[in-house]
């Protein structure tokens, strides 16, 4: 049988981004297997993307963006011919979707268009403030209606692409997924006598959402002995600019990523409620609940869906207000063998509805 053939048309470089390594790179050996050859078609090289997102290097920002579009030429050349193209976001950083609309009109290939945010609605960093200006408004809705499938993680999500498609188009709902197998595969130690880890991970675009619980984890300092870790590329320097004793950071690390999550009592996942927070499809709570780690996060959008907070099998605690944020944490603080519980709970919920493994069918469907 001929094996069939996907173009990724992808803003980053390969196993960098944790939305393309959790929304399609940890499904590509399941492509090999399945008879399908793939190639990763990145709009940014490496080098531009280490200095993307710091301050300054704009002559090199320009230069690298302006390489990518010059790649993209090349890309859809390439592309003429696939069986399918997977768009992840967009095909370019800024400006109209032309090559979004040469692939569809011009050379009619079937685009399968996936994201896992409300890019739709502007939230660019504040180092690269330029880009929101030159950004297309109506793209994500453009590229919708010219897709032959959408694949959204979260219903939220789901919802608005059936608004922006057109009649035959309907958006598939594909969750964000864990690899138990391959990655998330180092399971939280648990061990009572230890001084417990509340964390949180993410990246520097989102510690904004720790200001939120800082007070909260001031008071709970009074009361208990804890440590407060941040995964991330950015120190937030919360010991200093906040006062926060319990503070630890550590440097995010592809390579040490498991295991320095794996060390975590409890995660956290606080979020403002606004539209761009209701498009995010719970990573961080997925990633701590895979390793067997309960979660406090705030019932925002898929968070909702993803914890069960019922008395008989509770997975997690959502917190909306202070009260629920200090209460939760201090409960589990004092009971570890609670936090033992919730952990097994969170892992057979991932197991069974966010794994790889429960969602294969369902990706493979997209190229169907």
């Amino acid at each position: 049988m001929k094996k069939k053939t996907i173009k990724f048309i992808v803003p980053y470089p390969y196993d960098i981004a944790p939305g393309q390594r959790f929304r399609y790179e940890q499904y590509l050996d399941i492509l090999e297997e399945n008879n399908f050859d793939y190639e990763l078609l990145s709009f940014l090289d490496e080098e531009t993307n280490k200095i993307l997102y710091k301050k300054g290097h704009t002559l090199q920002k320009v230069v690298g963006v302006l390489k990518g579009f010059l790649r993209r030429f090349v890309h859809i050349w390439k592309a003429r011919n696939a069986d399918f193209v997977f768009l992840f976001r967009e095909a370019t950083p800024i400006g109209y979707p032309i090559f979004e609309w040469i692939l569809v009109k011009v050379f009619n290939r079937k685009i399968i268009y996936d994201f896992d945010d409300a890019i739709w609605i502007h939230a660019t960093s504040s180092q690269n403030k330029l880009a929101a200006f030159l950004k297309s408004p109506d793209k994500v809705k453009k590229i919708c209606k010219w897709s032959y499938k959408i694949s959204t993680g979260n219903e939220y999500l789901q919802r608005n692409a059936n608004e922006f498609a057109n009649s035959t188009t309907k958006a598939i709902l594909n969750p964000t997924t864990i690899d138990l197998e391959k990655k998330h595969n180092m399971l939280h130690e648990h061990n009572p006598n230890k001084k417990p880890i509340i964390g949180w991970t993410g990246s520097h675009s989102t510690l904004i959402y720790l200001e939120m619980i800082i007070p909260i984890l001031k008071e709970l300092e009074q009361k208990h002995d804890f440590i407060f870790r941040v995964i991330c590329n950015q120190n937030p320097n919360l010991d200093t600019e906040n006062n926060l004793k319990s503070f630890e950071f550590v440097k995010w690390n592809k390579e040490t990523e498991i295991k320095d999550l794996s060390e975590l009592d409890i995660g956290v996942m606080p979020l403002t409620a606004d539209a761009w927070a209701e498009g995010k499809c719970g990573f961080k709570a997925l990633q701590y609940m895979a390793l067997g780690v309960p979660a406090v996060i705030s019932p925002i959008g898929v968070n909702k869906k993803i914890i069960n907070q019922e008395a008989t099998n509770e997975n997690g605690f959502l917190a909306d207000t202070e009260t629920e944020w200090k209460e939760h944490l201090s409960f589990l603080l004092e009971n570890p063998q609670k936090r033992q519980e919730m952990g097994t709970l969170a892992l057979q919920t991932i197991q069974n509805e966010y794994s790889v493994k429960s969602n294969r069918e369902n990706f493979l469907a997209l190229f169907r």
